[in-house]
């Protein structure tokens, strides 16, 4: 049994943070450990060109794993099957839960270089790349993450495709390619894919992706559409204690956490990451009650984090 499959068995689905790009790094991850942390945990995408390249160190931060934050899987991207090959056989070394290739990122700069979503249209490459990763991954679960289709949604060819290479662990983004997120995430069509799973293919996992804002609609979704868990993206922002399943949290708890924020930061990240790169964390953290608004703006004004102390204790 690998370590989806256990991970399943606990409690009968499983929860997963998405990667997120600049969002879902080690700092973040671990924040989430000490007030609700998901079943498993994804890397930041890490680009497999930029790995073999002379840029390495520009990249290899997104492989950052603390022993708090496991079990996680390392997600990676690009379209050369030998620059995989030499990126599993680095990450291997880390003992992450499961490895992940990217087939479901629609960013325009993504998709024009052949990578990501883009991969739908190349059904060949996509295997010579899965091929090559599991060749070298061992005996660690190797998986995907991707939409129902890149111009339209394709699940007799491009969902089957993926479940007869018997994958350990499918996640499906209820979107297409070209899709933007106005456009709401198509869970009919994810319970499709896992009807379908259950005819080809019994023993991958399913996970479905979008718009699940609360942990009581991710659980009512895994019952209603027959998947194996959910997968929670923008919304850890919207309420970082997504995955503890409480929706009130005092004012004293939003600012002791976002205080272990930015001292976990200070600790992973100082000199390597800019401070105001972590801003975006001020908005998910100070929100819900009397004067958060003021607090939040006069936060948002700090270039270190002994200003955000100053600030916090006037």
């Amino acid at each position: 049994m690998n370590s989806y499959k256990r991970l399943k068995k606990k409690k009968g689905y499983i929860t997963a943070l998405a990667p997120m790009e600049g969002i879902t790094d080690s700092s973040f991850r671990q924040v989430l450990c000490n007030i609700g942390r998901p079943d498993i945990f994804f890397t930041e995408f890490l680009s497999v060109e930029g790995f073999c390249s002379k840029g390495r160190e520009q990249v290899s931060h997104r492989l950052h794993l603390s022993k708090k934050e496991r079990p996680v899987i390392v997600q990676l991207w690009g379209n050369i099957p030998e620059y995989y090959a030499e990126t599993v056989r680095y990450v291997k070394k880390l003992r992450p839960a499961g490895i992940d290739i990217n087939i479901g990122c629609s960013v325009r700069d993504v998709l024009s270089g052949g990578r990501g979503s883009a991969l739908i249209k190349d059904r060949e490459l996509v295997k010579r790349i899965l091929d090559t990763v599991r060749g070298e991954a061992g005996r660690i679960p190797v998986s995907v993450k991707t939409r129902l289709g890149y111009d339209d949604i394709d699940i007799n060819g491009w969902i089957r495709f993926l479940l007869e290479l018997k994958l350990d662990l499918i996640t499906i983004h209820g979107r297409i390619s070209k899709d933007g997120y106005s456009t709401p995430s198509n869970w009919e069509k994810i319970a499709e894919c896992a009807t379908l799973r259950d005819e080809i293919s019994p023993d991958t996992l399913i996970i479905g992706n979008g718009d699940v804002k609360n942990l009581e609609q991710g659980k009512e979704y895994v019952k209603k559409y027959g998947v194996d868990g959910f997968m929670v993206g923008r919304g850890i922002l919207n309420n970082p204690w997504l995955f503890s399943g409480r929706e009130e949290i005092s004012k004293e708890e939003r600012i002791d956490i976002l205080i272990k924020h930015f001292e976990i930061f200070e600790k992973v990240w100082r000199g390597k990451k800019p401070f105001n790169s972590q801003k975006k964390y001020i908005k998910a953290y100070i929100c819900n009650f009397d004067g958060a608004n003021e607090l939040r703006k006069e936060l948002m004004k700090c270039d270190s984090f002994e200003e955000i102390q100053k600030v916090i204790m006037l």
